[in-house]
C-alpha cells in the first residue's frame, strides 16, 4: 500500500535540520511529503514555519505512513524509539546515526530483512557542502530506491557509496575531519598575528589559501607530491617550512589523530 509520505524523520536535531532544508530546499522533494517527529514542539514548529513539512510527536505514526524511515536520533536514544516502534515493519530504512550498525538496527527493530542504508555526514552539509559516505548495499537491487537515497543526501553535498565496515574510516577522514580543517585554519591565523598582520588580515589569507588548495587539489591532474615540489624553488621559502612541517613529523600527527578517531568509531559500534 503507498505511504503517505515518501520520507519520515525520527529526530529533529542539527544533522535532520540540515537533510530537510537540503531536500526541500533543493526541490528534490516537496515538504508536503515529508513528515518528522520529535520530543522538542518547538523544534518540530520551526521546520514547519520555514519549510513546511508536516510533523507531529507520534513516531509510530512517521513510521506507519513513510515509505522511508530515517533515524536521525542520537545513538543512545535509538534502543527507547526501538520500544516505541514494536510491532511496526518498517523495509526502507536510513540511519545517520552514528556507530549503531545495520544488524543492530535490524535486530532492535525484530525485521531481519528490512533494508537499511547508513550514512555518515559531516559538518558541512550544513551549507550544501558536505562530504558523505553511505551504505546502500542492502537496496543494490532497486535501482530507484538507490537512486531517491543518493539524491536525497546529494542535496547536501558529495556522496561516496562504500560499504559498511569502511564507514569507520569514513568517519576518521571526512565525519571528523573538519575539525582538523578549522584547527589547521585556526593555527595558520595565530602565526600570522604573530608575524605582525592583523586578526582580520590573517584569517583573510589563511581561509582564502586553504579554500584555493582545496580547490586546486581537486582539479588538478597532478598527484600531491608534485602540486607540494611545485611551491617549493631550491632556497626559497616554502622549502624551509616544509622541511620544519617534516622534522616534526606533520603527516603522522595527521595519521594518528585519524587513527584515534576511528577507535572510537570502532568502539562505538561495538566492534
Amino acid at each position: 500500500m503507498k505511504k503517505q509520505f515518501k520520507l519520515g524523520v525520527i529526530g529533529c536535531g542539527f544533522m535532520a535540520d540540515c537533510i530537510l532544508r537540503g531536500a526541500v530546499l533543493s526541490d528534490f522533494l516537496r515538504a508536503k511529503k515529508i513528515i518528522v517527529s520529535d520530543v522538542d514542539i518547538k523544534k518540530l514548529q520551526k521546520e514547519n514555519e520555514e519549510l513546511g513539512v508536516f510533523f507531529t510527536q507520534d513516531n509510530r505514526y512517521v513510521a506507519e505512513n513513510s515509505e522511508f524511515l530515517l533515524f536521525a536520533v542520537k545513538p543512545q536514544n535509538f534502543p527507547l524509539v526501538a520500544q516505541q516502534l514494536e510491532g511496526i515493519c518498517p523495509n526502507k530504512m536510513i540511519s545517520v546515526m552514528a556507530g549503531v550498525k545495520k544488524a543492530t538496527i535490524k535486530n532492535a527493530m525484530g525485521v531481519a530483512v528490512m533494508r537499511v542504508a547508513r550514512c555518515m555526514p559531516n559538518l558541512p552539509c550544513s551549507i550544501g557542502s558536505g562530504m558523505m559516505g553511505i551504505d546502500m548495499s542492502d537496496y543494490n537491487n532497486d535501482p530507484d530506491d538507490t537512486e531517491f537515497i543518493d539524491k536525497l543526501f546529494g542535496s547536501m553535498g558529495t556522496v561516496l557509496s562504500v560499504k559498511e565496515d569502511k564507514l569507520d574510516a569514513v568517519t576518521g577522514i571526512s565525519g571528523s575531519g573538519s575539525a582538523y580543517v578549522f584547527m589547521f585554519i585556526e593555527s595558520l591565523i595565530e602565526a600570522g598575528v604573530k608575524q605582525g598582520l592583523t586578526q582580520d588580515e590573517a584569517t583573510t589569507l589563511a581561509i582564502q589559501t586553504v579554500l584555493g588548495a582545496a580547490e586546486m587539489a581537486g582539479n588538478s591532474e597532478k598527484p600531491l607530491p608534485e602540486l607540494i615540489s611545485g611551491v617549493c624553488s631550491e632556497g626559497g621559502t616554502t622549502i624551509e617550512a616544509v622541511k620544519v612541517l617534516n622534522k616534526n613529523n606533520f603527516g603522522g600527527i595527521i595519521g594518528d589523530a585519524v587513527d584515534a578517531c576511528v577507535r572510537r568509531s570502532v568502539e562505538l559500534s561495538g566492534k
